[in-house]
C-alpha cells in the first residue's frame, strides 16, 4: 500500500537550562493546501524579519532571513517532488533511493535530474525546525545549507555564504534562541510548488528586500534599485522574444526580473520565448541574493558571474572579446571613484576609446563599457546621476565627461534621456536619470534625441518618494511613439544638443511649472557676450564725458 509523503507535525522544541533568556513562540500550522498571496506573503515574511529583534533591527540580519527564506522553499518543493515519486512508485523508501540514484547519475553525467534540487532526509525544513535550541542550532543550520550546496552544484555561492553560529567579541550575532524564533515564523506557512507561484513568490522576496533597503539607508543602493524605476526601465525597452538581456552591476537581479516579468505579462503564451538573462555582481553577498531572487522566480537559465566587472568582465573569452547582448539593463555607482586613469587607457578589451573617464567619476566610462556589450542593433537602459548629462557643458575649460558625452552624441549611440523625481533612490535625494543607447536607430530616429522630463510623477512616501505608475506608462509611451509633448518631452537635432555645449539634461529644454523658459547656452552666452560689449561701450562714453568736466578738487 502506498504512503504519502505529508509533513510530518512539529515536535515540541527542546530549550536550553536557563529559560529566562528564551525567546517564546506560538507554534503555527503549515498548511499543505493552502494558497498564498502577495499581501500574505509580504506580511508573513516581514513578520519573520522582524521576529529577531524588532522592525527598527531587522534590515542588519537580512544575510540571516534571505537564505532561510530560500531554504524553506528548496525543502518545501522538495518534499512536493518526493510525494510525487512516493505516488509512482508506492513507497517512501524506494521513492528516496531512486532520487538519490538519480541525482547522482545527473551530476555524472551533467544533465538534469527529476527533482530541481536535492535535499537529504537528514536536512529538510522539518529536521532544522525540531532541532533542538540548545546551543548547536546555529552550526546545524550552517552544515544544513552547506551540506545542501555541496550536493547541488548550483547552490555554492548562493546557500553556503552565511555562518549561523558567527560570533563577534565572543559573542554569537544571533544566538540559538532567536535563530529558533525566526526558524518558527518561516515555518507558518508552506512554500511548496501549490502554495506560491514563482512570480508571487519573488514579488514578495522583491517586496522584502525593499523593505530592508528602506531601513539601511544609503548602503542599500548597493543592492536595490526602486522597483518602479525597474518598471519603467523594462518599458522603454520592451524586449522581444528569444533575446538576451544584460546587467553588469546586477545588485539583487531586480532589473533584468522585472525585464523579464513584464516580457511574460505581455506574452503569457510565449514564456519559452522569454529572454535569457546575464549578470555580474561583484559582491558575494548580494551576488547570493541575485542567485536566490532567480532560483525563486524559477529562471534557472540565467547566468551570473561574480567580480568586478571593469577589471574582470565575466562575459568575455581571450581573443574573442565582450560577449554581446540585446539589451543592458544597469544601475552603476554613482561617481564611483574606484579606477585611475591609467586603467581606462591600458584596457585589453579596448573599451574605453571615446575617451577616459575622469578619476572622480565613472558614470561614462560604465556607459562605455555598456555600449561594448551591445550588439549590432542592442538597446541600454541606464539608471545614472542627473549630473552625468550636464557636468563640463558651458565650461571653457576641458572636461573629460563632457568630451566623452559628445563623442556618444556624435555618434549616435544615445536615443533619449529621462529625468526622473528626487528622492526616489535610498543613496541619495537627488534625482537620477535613465539613459538610453540604441546602437542601431532607425531612420526617423536618426540625429535626433528625445528628452522626458518625468520628475513631476511622483508620490510622496515615507522614507522616500515613489514614481508613479502614471509616470511610467506616459514617459514609456512618448518614448515608443517619439513625440513632443507638452510639459513632458522634446524631441532636439544634433544642431540643438551642441548649441547647448551637449548638455543633455531634459529640464534645459522640457519646463513643467510653466513659471520659466529655458533658453539654449548658446543664446543665453550670445547675450553675455552682447551685454558686457555694451558695457565696455557705455563705460568709454562715460570716461569722455567725465574728462570734460572740472571734478578735480580745489585745495
Amino acid at each position: 500500500m502506498a504512503t504519502t509523503a505529508n509533513p510530518p507535525k512539529r515536535l515540541p522544541r527542546k530549550k536550553k537550562a536557563d529559560e529566562s533568556k528564551v525567546v517564546t513562540t506560538i507554534a503555527f500550522p503549515a498548511l499543505a493546501e493552502e494558497h498564498l498571496d502577495i499581501p500574505t506573503l509580504e506580511q508573513w515574511l516581514w513578520d519573520a524579519a522582524c521576529a529577531i529583534r524588532g522592525a527598527a533591527d531587522a534590515p542588519k540580519f537580512k544575510d540571516f532571513i534571505l537564505p532561510l527564506v530560500f531554504f524553506k522553499r528548496l525543502s518545501d518543493v522538495f518534499e512536493d517532488e518526493f510525494a510525487g515519486q512516493v505516488a509512482e512508485f508506492g513507497d517512501e523508501e524506494v521513492a528516496r533511493e531512486v532520487i538519490k540514484a538519480d541525482h547522482e547519475d545527473a551530476l555524472k553525467n551533467n544533465r538534469k535530474p527529476i527533482v530541481r534540487f536535492f535535499i537529504p532526509h537528514e536536512y529538510r525544513w522539518y529536521a532544522v525546525r525540531n532541532h533542538a535550541a540548545d546551543g548547536t542550532l546555529g552550526q546545524f543550520v550552517t552544515d544544513a545549507m552547506r551540506e545542501v550546496a555541496k550536493l547541488n552544484p548550483e547552490l555554492l555561492g548562493v546557500l553556503d555564504i552565511k555562518d549561523y553560529n558567527e560570533r563577534q567579541s565572543g559573542q554569537r550575532t544571533l544566538d540559538d534562541d532567536r535563530l529558533a524564533a525566526l526558524i518558527e515564523v518561516i515555518s507558518r506557512h508552506r512554500l511548496g510548488l501549490k502554495n506560491a507561484e514563482p512570480d508571487i513568490l519573488g514579488r514578495a522576496y522583491e517586496y522584502l528586500l525593499r523593505k530592508f533597503a528602506e531601513g539601511q539607508g544609503q548602503s542599500a543602493g548597493e543592492f536595490y534599485t526602486p522597483k518602479e524605476v525597474g518598471w519603467l526601465m523594462a518599458h522603454l525597452l520592451d524586449p522581444k522574444p528569444y533575446t538576451t538581456i544584460y546587467d553588469p552591476t546586477c545588485g539583487s537581479a531586480g532589473l533584468l526580473i522585472k525585464a523579464r516579468l513584464l516580457f511574460e505579462e505581455k506574452n503569457p503564451e510565449q514564456k519559452s520565448k522569454a529572454p535569457k538573462l546575464f549578470g555580474q555582481e561583484m559582491n558575494p553577498v548580494t551576488f547570493a541574493m541575485a542567485k536566490m531572487n532567480m532560483f525563486l522566480h524559477d529562471y534557472t537559465d540565467s547566468l551570473f558571474a561574480i567580480g568586478d566587472t571593469f577589471t574582470k568582465p565575466g562575459f568575455s573569452a581571450e581573443g574573442a572579446g565582450l560577449k554581446r547582448f540585446d539589451y543592458v539593463v544597469a544601475n552603476p555607482m554613482w561617481n564611483q571613484k574606484n579606477y585611475p586613469e591609467s586603467f581606462y587607457e591600458n584596457d585589453q578589451l579596448k573599451r574605453f576609446e571615446m575617451g577616459s573617464a575622469p578619476s572622480s567619476s565613472a558614470d561614462w566610462a560604465w556607459l562605455q563599457h555598456i555600449a561594448a556589450s551591445l550588439n549590432d542593433s542592442g538597446r541600454a537602459a541606464v539608471v545614472l546621476d542627473t549630473g552625468a548629462a550636464s557636468r563640463g557643458s558651458g565650461s571653457k575649460s576641458s572636461d573629460k565627461e563632457k568630451t566623452i558625452r559628445q563623442a556618444f552624441v556624435e555618434a549616435d549611440l544615445i536615443e533619449a534621456v529621462v529625468l526622473l523625481p528626487e528622492n526616489l533612490f535610498y543613496n541619495t535625494a537627488s534625482p537620477g536619470i535613465v539613459l538610453l543607447l540604441n546602437r542601431h536607430k532607425n531612420n526617423g530616429r536618426k540625429g535626433q534625441f528625445l528628452l522626458i522630463n518625468a520628475s513631476a510623477f511622483f508620490t510622496k512616501r515615507k522614507p522616500k518618494n515613489e514614481l508613479t505608475e502614471e509616470g511610467i506608462a506616459v514617459a514609456a509611451e512618448a518614448f515608443h511613439k517619439w513625440e513632443t509633448r507638452e510639459k513632458l518631452s522634446k524631441i532636439v537635432t544634433l544642431e540643438d544638443v551642441k548649441e547647448a555645449d551637449f548638455n543633455l539634461s531634459p529640464s534645459l529644454f522640457v519646463e513643467i511649472n510653466g513659471k520659466t523658459k529655458h533658453r539654449s547656452l548658446g543664446a543665453i552666452v550670445k547675450d553675455l557676450a552682447s551685454a558686457r560689449l555694451n558695457r565696455e561701450q557705455a563705460d568709454e562714453a562715460l570716461d569722455v564725458i567725465f574728462s570734460g568736466l572740472p571734478l578735480t578738487e580745489k585745495k
